[in-house]
């Protein structure tokens, strides 16, 4: 069959950006093009066409682009992740344009949690730009914190064991028994768990709470702020109920999405 150089070549570039994107998760045109050795104009025309077919998705809160469910399920591992920042990013948008502070959603992927999408950007109070794509340490973040009090016993168990496996000294007095029983317990009790400056990131402080959806996380959300600016009883009095009504709003979007099936 006779096949046009232009459009094959158009084809192997579509392909080569979706596997990038497959490969980092979110990333901006401008890092395609440089990544891959593409000119802009040509990464933003393709782009298009792919958003237009359903392949790709742009971001509600910044300027990044990720693979759709629809790509996602041509492949392995991002349709869940996909489909949750789908439904995420405006209500984070919500969130920070009428609170100010920013918001994170994260996942757990191999005994941490991992920022997959971010209102760093819209936010006139972030203190860290450029949050997607960042670690956070699970028993030293609020988000991972908050992961793991809702966590069936099994997998709460066999991620403890890979954290001790880890053998890190920061995590050691966050690994004794009593310290994992006690505040996993009120973390679950109270919904949200909280994480202070001297724990991990100096001069800052953590609020998260996990999304459910079936009784499981599916991720979590959290908001990031200067201790100074505010103390923990005063960010928790604010901002833990609006919090959690957001992780409310994306857990109903993201099952209505899964039921449909849409990408």
């Amino acid at each position: 069959m006779a096949a046009n150089s232009e459009t094959v070549r158009a084809l192997a570039r579509g392909l080569n950006i979706l596997r990038y994107l497959n490969r980092v998760g979110a990333t901006r045109p401008g890092e395609i093009a440089s990544e891959l050795g593409l000119p802009r104009p040509t990464v933003y025309r393709l782009l298009h066409t792919l958003e237009e077919e359903g392949y790709v998705l742009c971001s509600a809160s910044d300027a990044r682009v990720r693979v759709s469910p629809l790509a996602a399920a041509l492949g392995d591992n991002v349709s869940v992740r996909s489909r949750l920042c789908q439904v995420a990013a405006p209500v984070m948008a919500e969130f920070t344009e009428t609170h100010a502070w920013p918001a994170d959603l994260s996942t757990y992927e191999d005994a941490h949690m991992v920022i997959q999408e971010s209102t760093h950007g819209r936010s006139p109070l972030s203190v860290d730009p450029g949050m997607v794509g960042f670690s956070l340490p699970i028993l030293r973040s609020s988000a991972g914190r908050a992961y793991l009090s809702v966590c069936g016993s099994r997998e709460l168990e066999m991620i403890i064991e890979l954290l001790r496996a880890e053998n890190l000294p920061e995590d050691m007095p966050f690994l004794r028994k009593r310290w994992l029983e006690e505040n996993l317990t009120i973390y679950a009790e109270q919904g949200y768990a909280t994480r202070g400056p001297h724990t991990f990131r100096p001069k800052t402080s953590s609020l998260a709470v996990p999304i459910l959806t079936d009784d499981r996380a599916v991720g979590c959300l959290s908001i990031i702020w200067v201790t100074k600016a505010m103390n923990m009883d005063q960010a928790i009095k604010r901002y833990a109920d609006a919090l959690q009504f957001a992780a409310a709003n994306i857990a109903t979007e993201y099952e209505t999405l899964e039921i449909s099936g849409r990408p």
